[in-house]
């Protein structure tokens, strides 16, 4: 008797069902938490299914697929084009979580889609590296304002001050270690130590950020498409527009991969200044009527489309060809 298994994947839980001798049984609702993911682990394992069918969602679904491949358990991830198109033959028009958990649960039966591979665990390693560059980066800064506070008040202790200088020269070394051997994973890998050159030729990204992009986007399915990729930064603008907010100005959603749209704002900041192509291109979404960090946003999406690119294609940055009239077309 096989058993098929279907996981449909939002940001915070997933939605499990279970289909056994071609009969679905009752969904169960799991956090996005490593225990709970561990908790469905222990319980499809002695199960030994056929196959664990899920939609790539991007960003959400990466550390639960890996997890569940790390286990030894068939996972497949499908084109949600592909998932779409099998709903509208099975006649399925009723949308909810519970009922495309059942129905991925189907298309493991049915479908039989090839087994996913997990990303390697050296692209993996480069990740979380980069993501400690992020960490301890947003705890120099820190240091830093507390220091220079510190120093703006001529009855701080010697001491204290010299306590907190060591603790921004430490968080410097600690940064530079990270950065060392992230550099040693990407010269390990030919790809990689292109893709570097390639990222760092745009105006305004320089080795750390292209590091921290580096090591969110080589985790992700290829499959992806560039505004796919830019989704799941989260990287669209929340506008309010009731009662007396109807002039507030857009702000960036705070949903998406924080760490891929951090390593972007700085960057594309110095480009829409010394890059004449950004430059001109965030001018003219001003022109337009957009608000500051709509055309900002917009920027960094952009920027994001062509490190994409950089990625996907093994292809230098090419801003002038990211900002062309006929790219701007293709992508409106």
């Amino acid at each position: 008797m096989e058993t098929f298994v279907g996981i449909d994947i939002a940001s915070k839980n997933f939605d499990v069902v279970i289909r056994k001798n071609g009969t679905n049984q009752k969904v169960e609702t799991f956090q996005q938490t490593a225990t709970d993911i561990e908790k469905l682990i222990e319980k499809l394992k002695p199960m030994s299914p056929t196959a664990v069918v899920m939609e790539a969602t991007g960003i959400y679904h990466v550390d639960l697929a890996r997890s569940l491949y790390n286990a030894d358990l068939p996972v497949s991830v499908i084109n949600p084009k592909s998932f779409r198109h099998f709903a509208e033959l099975m006649l399925k028009r009723t949308k909810t979580d519970a009922v495309d958990a059942a129905l991925l649960a189907e298309y493991g039966q049915r479908m039989e889609p090839e087994t996913w591979e997990a990303p390697s665990q050296h692209l993996v390693d480069l990740r979380d590296v980069a993501r400690q560059i992020n960490r301890l980066t947003h705890m120099k800064v820190q240091s830093k304002n507390r220091l220079h506070a510190l120093r703006a008040t001529k009855t701080t202790s010697t001491m204290v001050i010299e306590s907190e200088q060591d603790v921004m020269d430490f968080l410097e070394l600690r940064i530079e270690r990270m950065r060392q051997h992230a550099l040693e994973l990407i010269s390990a890998d030919e790809r990689l130590d292109r893709q570097l050159k390639n990222i760092t030729r745009a105006k305004g990204i320089a080795e750390n950020s292209a590091i921290c992009m580096m090591g969110e986007l080589n985790v992700l399915p290829a499959t992806l498409k560039a505004p796919q990729v830019a989704h799941h930064a989260g990287l669209s603008v929340r506008q309010t527009q009731s009662g007396s907010s109807v002039n507030s100005p857009g702000r960036l959603s705070k949903a998406g991969n924080t760490y891929l749209r951090s390593a972007l704002f700085m960057p594309s900041l110095a480009a829409g200044i010394h890059d004449p192509n950004a430059r001109a291109f965030k001018e003219a979404l001003v022109a337009r009527g957009k608000k500051k960090m709509q055309a900002q946003c917009a920027l960094m999406r952009k920027y994001l489309m062509g490190v994409w690119a950089c990625i996907k294609n093994d292809t230098p940055f090419d801003s002038a060809k990211l900002f062309s009239s006929e790219h701007q077309k293709a992508c409106a």
